[in-house]
């Protein structure tokens, strides 16, 4: 039985934690979830365009500001990062 009251129902939460993955949203309002270690950069076209290693791309609502915001982020509860230093 699904977790609906989760954020990532419908995910494997023991996938997410293994990997530096990012919850995004696309322009048809699907969302989606990008390994955010391998991103290699975002073009703002005003939409978001990520370019990611593979040469793949995908283009998403939110701005750069927030997908930097998402990947320091999980990056700091997987790798238990702290904001005061």
């Amino acid at each position: 039985m699904a977790n609906t009251s989760s954020p990532y129902t419908g995910i494997c939460l023991k996938f997410m934690r293994n990997y530096d993955m990012i919850m995004l949203t696309k322009l048809n309002d699907t969302k989606i979830v990008l390994n955010c270690a391998h991103i290699e950069s975002v073009e703002l076209i005003p939409e978001s365009k990520i370019l990611m290693t593979n040469g793949k791309f995908y283009i998403v609502k939110e701005g750069a500001e927030e997908i930097i915001r998402k990947t320091i982020e999980y990056n700091g509860k997987i790798h238990c990062y702290r904001g005061d230093r």
